[in-house]
């Protein structure tokens, strides 16, 4: 049904274009005017991308951690790229991966919406006083050169070329197609006052915005009417309100392949942007005192609408921001409140989406954050398998007298926590990773390479660990104290692998101490598995257990260092190798199988001593 609606609306549009083609030539000089800028956004948008392989994601990252800094980052970086839709689609796809909480999104939009009034200053003040089209023909020239050559840097730089060279010509269309379009039809017999034509024209400007999905080329159209005067002042007021509220319509739609914190932040985008509309209809008039006081002093003429128009644009801009700031905290906490995620009996990805995928680093990041998401999962099923329980594993209590505590293993079902828990993570992290099409030059595709064999060795130490639990639960309860004692064992094993890979995860990774404590973890793991060896052979020889029993196991012991080991090769990649700076370091400092074995000899020789 929707995709019916949307199609008769298309052809609708279409219709109505022809019928305007065919009724004035204007008409369409001022909608490829439109048409012209839109593609020059686009291009502009698509030169940005080729620099949000890691460098525009690392500057976001570094300008989060306060409020001015958010601000002001929003405000540059809609500046420099004039659409605040990628920065939106950018910043949702950081909060839908974790890398940033609501209150940080919510003050990089708000920068963001006074950074697109900067667009309006320059129409105004520089693109209606000059032949700007002579300006557009350099940097078109330019953008397509530099789109001949071969390295991706240029050739992002001619995207950003050619998208401004695209914006100035369509602003010097619509301003052409008005100015001739004033000769036949005059637009101005239609202007409305009062609160009913404030009102219509507000609406006017909502729907303009929400047809073509972008309110910097929204307001270039009605700076360029004003300036020709088809438009009233008091009318282009309205239509710039109502491409405020327009503009939400990116985020919304952005957020329909986000997660739930995605969701909130595009819900934080249109409750500030309609907030600011409802404040700039109810004050219009003192609004409109404020621009006229501050055009006074700042040397513009009274008679200069189109700059008149940017200063009002900014005036309400800022004012919403203003009023809005200090309850910004308030405001998330409020939508994490009404916009909760909701259950579902298999757990579903929480940081892997679609936005998430047109950045490199984002794409890592989501990927990194899901297999937490799996790791936590794993281990949980792990311990509960064994009867225990993490907040017991993971406090300062002895392991040994935690097992103790829980001397009985429950028949837990480890089959059904896999479908619920395991199976459509690890599937859907799969799924991410074979969509990511990096080239394999990039440093983020071998760190996706990587990730996507840590969540399988998550998923082999699940698989090992249901292998373990079937003679786990069967010599669990036996009589002989010596099978209990070793099955007792291994449950501390595995259990000491998790308590200590946990603390690596809590440690700083900019030091040395993590990797060092996996490399001491993994000769610790061998030194086990050799010595629990030994003592089953012992305890055969003794006649203490069976044979049977012993062979059953040395067979566990096997799956044990099997789930301790994959655990491990997870951790050097999650937990360790995350920092990308450090892996050169990471492998001048870990040990080979070789060094390990090295460093066990001498101290198994000890120990036999």
């Amino acid at each position: 049904m929707d995709n019916t609606i949307k199609h008769s609306l298309f052809f609708l549009l279409l219709g109505l274009l022809a019928l305007g083609f065919w009724l004035s030539a204007d008409f369409k000089t001022i909608v490829a005017g439109i048409s012209i800028f839109l593609f020059g956004m686009l291009s502009l948008q698509q030169g940005f991308k080729f620099f949000t392989g890691g460098i525009l994601e690392r500057i976001l990252r570094n300008a989060t951690d306060n409020m001015p800094k958010r601000l002001l980052f929003g405000i540059a970086t809609t500046t420099l790229m004039q659409s605040s839709s990628l920065l939106s689609v950018l910043v949702i796809s950081f909060i839908s991966a974790g890398l940033l909480d609501l209150a940080a999104g919510i003050g990089i939009i708000f920068g963001a919406n006074i950074g697109t009034t900067t667009g309006a200053w320059l129409v105004a003040g520089f693109g209606l006083k000059v032949n700007i089209a002579g300006y557009a023909m350099p940097l078109l020239v330019f953008g397509v050169l530099l789109q001949l050559t071969k390295q991706k840097s240029y050739q992002g730089v001619g995207h950003i070329l050619l998208g401004l060279g695209f914006l100035f010509l369509g602003i010097q269309y619509m301003k052409d197609g008005f100015d001739a379009f004033k000769g036949n039809i005059d637009l101005s017999q239609y202007a409305m006052t009062g609160m009913r034509g404030l009102l219509i024209y507000v609406l006017v400007g909502m729907v303009v915005t929400v047809i073509i999905q972008a309110s910097g080329a929204t307001m270039v159209l009605i700076i360029t009417a004003l300036a020709s005067q088809q438009i009233s002042y008091d009318n282009a007021l309205a239509l710039a309100i109502g491409s405020n509220v327009g503009t939400t319509i990116t985020a919304v739609l952005g957020a329909f392949g986000a997660n739930i914190k995605g969701k909130r932040l595009a819900g934080a985008h249109v409750l500030f942007n309609v907030f600011t509309g409802l404040l700039a209809i109810v004050f219009l008039q003192q609004f409109s005192w404020v621009v006229e006081f501050l055009c006074r002093h700042v040397g513009i003429a009274q008679d200069d609408y189109t700059l008149k128009l940017a200063m009002f644009h900014s005036v309400f801009n800022f004012a919403g921001v203003i009023i809005m700031l200090p309850v910004s905290g308030l405001m998330a906490r409020l939508l994490e409140k009404v916009m909760q995620e909701k259950t579902a009996s298999v757990d579903l990805p929480r940081f892997l989406t679609t936005s998430a995928l047109q950045y490199p680093d984002t794409a890592v990041e989501s990927v990194q954050q899901e297999t937490m998401h799996l790791y936590e999962n794993a281990t949980h099923i792990i311990l509960k398998a064994m009867g225990l329980h993490r907040r017991d594993v993971y406090s300062g209590q002895d392991l040994n007298v935690v097992i103790s505590r829980y001397r009985l293993i429950g028949d837990y079902d480890i089959d059904d926590a896999y479908d619920r828990n395991i199976k459509g993570l690890y599937s859907a992290i799969i799924e991410f990773v074979s969509q990511a099409r990096f080239t394999w030059e990039m440093k983020q595709s071998g760190r996706l390479h990587w990730l996507r064999q840590a969540n399988l060795k998550l998923v082999e130490a699940v698989k090992g660990m249901k292998h373990l639990q079937k003679n786990l639960l069967k010599h669990n309860r036996s009589y002989n104290r010596y099978q209990t004692d070793e099955y007792d064992r291994i449950r501390y094993q595995i259990a000491m692998v998790i308590r200590e890979l946990q603390k690596i995860k809590d440690t700083d990774v900019v030091n040395e101490l993590p990797l060092l404590s996996l490399d001491a973890l993994k000769g610790r793991i061998k030194e086990q598995r050799q010595a629990a060896i030994e003592i089953i052979e012992s305890l055969i020889r003794e006649h203490k257990i069976s044979a049977e029993a012993g062979t059953s196991l040395l067979n566990d012991n096997s799956y044990v260092y099997d789930i301790q080991s994959n655990l491990l090769r997870m951790a050097e990649t999650v937990f360790i190798n995350h920092a990308a700076d450090s892996v050169k370091a990471e492998k001048e400092f870990a040990l080979t199988d070789h060094e390990m074995q090295e460093v066990i000899k001498p101290k198994q020789a000890i120990d036999h001593e």
